[in-house]
């Protein structure tokens, strides 16, 4: 009876420690979430008359991989710029990889649909403007040379702008956050 025991208690321990291993290994290997971060965001030419009535929202996006064993493939990458409840333009960054630990920045440029021009114009103008900036991707992560299943991004954020068209905030860079409810509804029909 005695040899019995000592191979099940045996067998317990060992049971034990892989799982404990198993756990540590999880939470080493888990992914993080990369970070999107606007960091600048200008309207030009405020201050001519503009008689085409059409206007750019130009911005710079970091977008960061803060893990050092994974990779991430991101599906296209959708922005969406509102002003208050209007939808003022969206733009579309294709699909890549982003290697481990690495920075992405990317350049572009939106352009202000006609009708919408002249209310943010005005508001720019009188220093009460808010652009809103919604988001919306896939990811997957690529650990080990193992690719996960999708994964859902969504992220925000408000950027003031001042009169001279740009961030008018002290630290002249807008981190965009996990998007409320309201705005994942939205934002998952355009997709």
């Amino acid at each position: 009876m005695c040899k019995t025991d000592n191979f099940y208690l045996w067998l317990l321990q060992v049971v034990g420690l892989l799982g404990l291993a198993a756990l540590c290994l999880w939470l080493a290997m888990r992914p993080k979430n990369p970070s999107y971060t606007i960091l600048n965001l200008s309207v030009p030419a405020l201050n001519d008359s503009n008689a085409s009535g059409t206007g750019i929202i130009q911005y710079e996006l970091d977008i960061k991989n803060p893990n050092e064993d994974s990779g991430i493939y991101y599906d296209d990458i959708l922005l969406i710029f509102y002003h208050g409840q209007d939808r003022v333009g969206d733009n579309t960054i294709p699909s890549f990889y982003q290697g481990k630990d690495k920075t992405r920045e990317v350049l572009a440029h939106v352009n202000v649909e006609t009708g919408l021009w002249k209310a943010l114009r005005s508001a720019i103008l009188n220093a009460t403007a808010e652009i809103k900036v919604d988001l919306s991707t896939k990811i997957k992560y690529k650990t080990w040379g193992m690719k996960s299943k999708h994964h859902d991004m969504h992220r925000e954020g408000k950027v003031p702008i001042g009169k001279d068209g740009k961030i008018a905030n002290k630290k002249k860079k807008v981190k965009l956050r996990r998007g409320s409810k309201k705005w994942k509804v939205r934002t998952t029909r355009l997709l």
